[in-house]
């Protein structure tokens, strides 16, 4: 099963962190290029600007929860510094995002986690791509594979859990 990457039809939900944001927007830009270039109308993309990382997961539950979002795209740029901050954040915005990514509705995690400035650099549209774009290409597949799972094959009836024929009955 392959859900293809037609955005036609689907709405999406981005929390973006300000946090960083001269690595962050990048990452919006594409993402909103690619969700725009596979179909989806503008329209039909909402963006929520969070403080840091630390607020992603809450917001993302928000855009979770609304009828009129199909995938939720989650977009920020730690960077390692001399404290356990770093991972501290990094872990808990994993752990939130992964706990909703549960649920019906994809969440997928564009949150960049580097060492360095140039790490990120090189993955908000520098030799490494642009992650915000792959979120979004991400998003696309995987809301069509989540549609399709929740769907019975169209070429077959689907099946009704009928009991198991019973053993025939032994001679005494």
């Amino acid at each position: 099963m392959d859900g293809g990457l037609d955005a036609g039809g689907l709405r999406f939900g981005i929390v973006v962190s300000r946090f960083n944001a001269f690595i962050t927007e990048r990452l919006l830009d594409a993402a909103v290029d690619a969700l725009v270039g596979h179909g989806a109308a503008p329209a039909d993309i909402t963006v929520a600007h969070v403080p840091g990382a630390w607020e992603i997961p809450q917001a993302a539950a928000k855009l979770v929860a609304r009828d009129d979002i199909d995938a939720v795209i989650t977009l920020g740029c730690l960077m390692r510094g001399d404290t356990l901050h770093f991972e501290l954040i990094a872990g808990e915005c994993a752990r939130g995002l992964g706990e909703l990514s549960r649920g019906d509705k994809p969440v997928v995690f564009g949150v960049l986690t580097t060492d360095t400035l140039e790490q990120a650099i090189h993955r908000a549209g520098g030799k490494h791509g642009n992650k915000g774009a792959e979120a979004a290409l991400a998003a696309i597949e995987q809301t069509r594979v989540v549609r399709a799972l929740a769907a019975p094959p169209a070429s077959t009836p689907a099946r009704r859990n009928s009991p198991r024929p019973s053993e025939p009955k032994k001679a005494r």
